[in-house]
């Protein structure tokens, strides 16, 4: 079946009668198998009293008592239903209320008991709508009965699978392994769930492939379906003249691409820049994106594998593309060129304020490409003494001859920039200083790889606050701009009333902030917040600007990071805490890379190919409904109506798909680059390393070992030398009798005792630093075990955990 309950359930809209034929369509149930299992669906959801059947068509039926959720479990069999809408309370669910919902599902589930002040309400499955688990990770055994059994190492899988007999490869052969196990069907009635062994691992976790893990882990496809492949080389390799009708010819236009270095697996250049000065100091800047819309049609095998993965996933050499390869190469933004794009054209002032843009399709061809390093030392070439020094090794200058021509372009740009820069921090967005690592590549590049770019994004990545290169500023003239281009298209549409994916920060919770100010009060940063009911973005600004003159800025940084929420797509505007925008956000600049981006390139079409500019076509005046001239004066439905509806239903039908999916593609990322620290550490077990404090918690400290970027934990009972008390309040420990302590911050000298590969757990032991206690803050508190932060083992949450 290619599509999900959760899937099907989302094409109906509130009250709405929808005929199967449109189902049909929107779920791509092409051959006779699909269509029979979508009847087979609807009579069971019929049945159930999910849906009711009026004149040959469906409506949806919606309980009171029935809300819908996804499932996190924990090793013990203790399961909550956490609901999407911001606000509402989890689910707790007994194991004998699952209904053979495992953790990660997205479920429907009736509550049963309403909750009190101190007590969760509590539920039963009633409908798994989608499986999160299509295939596991698991260990093969053999029982008694000599049949043989998979056991998931996720220990929050409360099950066994039952293996079908295989002879590629033999089950004998995979006793006592570990292998990834596929799913051929979940369990039925009293039946154990049925698995296919796909792949033998090795004998444990550390013997098989850091990769093959976590993609068995995540189940990330590896290739592309045959359907998907076909359609690709069948797009053409050369642009028509078919191809630049209606676009505005811009390959005259000065322009480079500033990215990272080539991946090896990767071609993805999908953004560009061009500048040229007006009068009176102003600027017109050109931020252009690939056009990838418009080889990937709606509904085609492209787009619906597209829609599938959602995003691409970097996992170190190796890339999970969202889009094949023959894609990227016809749409990249490669230098000499012909390239389709849509091109945000802005007009702005010297200061950075934007005075008017418009967005068009246009023809562009790129003159030059610069890596950061190129653009970095571009802009230090006035300091030849710097370029040596730069902590990233920094290209000489004449081996940038050619690209010379661009010189006073790339200054410009930095230039521009800054000022754009200026007024988002006047509107009170933030930039968060986190930690570059240069890590010691020769003893393990991929991980070297990973840490020298980590926290760095096109945009304002998952953290939803822009992340400040200390290194590397010349991030900062791409990442700032599709900052900027992201914001007007998201404005644009608004203005026009268009349909569309938003992009949505929403502020933290004001307990959390006023956690935060008493825990940075303790370590000399004194800030009183604007309102204490309400949390602004400029609290935030006022606190990273006072990190940066702390010695302890990366954990006064890290604290203020546990405070905010994940950034999530919804179908309504909303406000961006991390960049201060009160609504109006989106992803437009990396289609190649994030399905969003790529919905609103189709969205930004349809209003240049059937927008309407006039109320009637009676009326004289036009509206030129591609720039910002248009805002506020049109009073009609741009689009037609059923283009507009359709659209909406769909976006309504993924938005959630879209944030399930980036969240999972994080997880998978940070996952490989824990195996990899994982085992980069277990090679240095009795070493000793100087860290710093970044967690205070009653069973122990967490400590970062500086430069690495890699997080171990001193459990309490290997603080052999006095009974250490917690205190909460402070967030330190303190020992009863020589008044030592470990606080957050301090900085501390520490052995690595153990690692558990698998579970990324890194065992320290404090052979020197802390700090000691004063005889002021004797007040004692007895502290709690953080769920979040860890448990009394020390254990702090994963992918498996949440």
């Amino acid at each position: 079946m290619n599509f999900s309950i959760a899937t099907l359930l989302a094409n109906f809209p509130d009250d709405k009668l929808v005929a199967p034929k449109a189902l049909e369509k929107k779920l791509n149930c092409e051959d006779d198998d699909n269509l029979k299992r979508l009847q087979i669906a609807l009579d069971a959801l019929e049945r159930i009293g999910l849906l009711v059947k009026e004149r040959g068509k469906y409506r949806r039926v919606f309980e009171d008592d029935v809300v819908e959720g996804k499932l996190r479990c924990s090793s013990k069999g203790f399961c909550f239903a956490i609901q999407d809408v911001e606000g509402s309370e989890d689910i707790y669910i007994r194991e004998s209320q699952l209904n053979t919902a495992w953790n990660g599902d997205r479920v429907l589930v009736r509550v049963t008991k309403e909750g009190s002040r101190r007590r969760s309400p509590e539920g039963e499955v009633r409908l798994i709508l989608e499986r999160a688990n299509n295939s596991v990770l698991a260990r093969v055994k053999e029982t008694e009965e000599h049949e043989f059994r998979a056991v998931p190492l996720d220990d929050r899988l409360l099950f066994e699978l039952q293996l079908a007999p295989s002879e590629d490869p033999p089950l004998n052969e995979a006793l006592d392994q570990l292998v990834h196990v596929e799913i051929v069907r979940y369990p039925l009635g009293q039946h154990l769930p049925l698995g296919r062994v796909a792949q033998i691992l090795g004998s444990d976790a550390q013997a098989a492939s850091d990769i093959d893990i976590v993609c068995c882990k995540h189940d990330l496809p590896r290739h592309f379906p045959d359907a998907v492949v076909e359609a690709a080389k069948a797009l053409p390799a050369k642009l028509r003249k078919t191809d630049l009708k209606k676009r505005l010819d811009l390959r005259d236009v000065p322009t480079i691409t500033i990215d990272g270095p080539p991946h090896p697996h990767s071609s993805a250049i999908d953004d560009a820049l061009s500048l040229e000065p007006l009068d009176d100091g102003e600027w017109r800047l050109g931020i252009h994106i690939a056009d990838v819309s418009y080889y990937v049609p709606a509904r085609s095998p492209i787009d619906v594998e597209a829609q599938k993965r959602s995003t691409s996933i970097f996992l170190g050499e190796v890339v999970i593309p969202m889009l094949p390869e023959q894609v990227h190469r016809i749409c990249s933004l490669l230098p000499g060129e012909d390239r389709l794009a849509i091109s945000v054209l802005v007009t702005l002032t010297s200061e950075g304020e934007v005075l008017f843009y418009e967005i068009e399709p246009s023809v562009i061809q790129v003159d030059h490409h610069l890596d950061y390093q190129q653009a970095q030392a571009v802009l230090q070439r006035h300091q030849p003494d710097t370029l040596a020094e730069s902590p990233y090794p920094l290209p000489p200058l004449d081996t940038l001859s050619e690209l010379s021509p661009v010189f006073e372009l790339v200054d410009q740009l930095y230039s521009v920039t800054q000022a754009v820069r200026t007024q988002r921090q006047r509107r009170g967005a933030f930039d968060l200083n986190l930690p570059e690592s240069i890590f010691p590549e020769e003893h393990n590049p991929e991980l070297g790889k990973f840490l020298s770019n980590k926290f760095q994004y096109d945009d304002e990545g998952e953290l939803g606050a822009m992340v400040v290169s200390s290194l590397l500023p010349a991030r900062a003239i791409v990442t700032e701009l599709m900052l900027l281009a992201n914001q007007l298209v998201a404005e644009h549409l608004m203005a026009l009333q268009l349909p569309a994916i938003y992009r949505l920060h929403r502020s933290p919770d004001p307990s959390d902030m006023q956690e935060l100010v008493k825990l940075v009060a303790n370590m000399g940063i004194d800030y009183q917040p604007e309102q204490e009911d309400e949390v602004h973005p400029r609290d935030y600004q006022h606190l990273t600007q006072s990190f940066a003159e702390s010695q302890s800025e990366r954990v006064l940084t890290y604290l203020l990071l546990e405070t905010l929420k994940p950034a999530v797509y919804s179908t309504t505007p909303g406000a961006h805490f991390g960049l201060a925008l009160d609504q109006g956000y989106t992803h437009f600049s990396s289609p190649l890379r994030r399905y969003p981006d790529l919905l609103m390139h189709r969205v930004l079409h349809a209003l240049f190919e059937h927008g309407r500019d006039r109320r009637t076509t009676r009326s004289k005046e036009r509206v030129e409904l591609r720039s910002s001239a248009s805002h506020g004066a049109v009073g009609w439905n741009v689009l037609p109506t059923e283009m507009h509806a359709e659209l909406e239903e769909y976006f309504d039908s993924v938005v959630t798909h879209l944030t399930e999916r980036e969240k999972l593609a994080q997880e998978a990322e940070d996952d490989l680059e824990g195996l990899k620290k994982a085992e980069f550490m277990q090679a240095r077990t009795g070493e000793v390393f100087h860290g710093i404090i970044t967690g205070v918690q009653s069973y122990g400290f967490f400590v970062e070992i500086e430069e690495l970027l890699v997080e171990g934990l001193v459990h309490v009972s290997s603080l052999k030398d006095d009974w250490y008390e917690y205190r909460s309040r402070q967030q330190k420990l303190v020992g009863r009798k020589n008044r030592k302590q470990f606080r957050l911050g301090d900085r501390v000298e520490v052995q690595v005792k153990s690692v558990d590969y698998y579970r990324q757990q890194i065992d320290l032991v404090a052979v020197g630093g802390g700090s000691e206690a004063t005889d002021d803050d004797d007040d004692f508190v007895p502290g709690e075990v953080d769920a979040e932060a860890g448990d009394e083992n020390g254990h702090r949450p994963n992918a498996y955990d949440e």
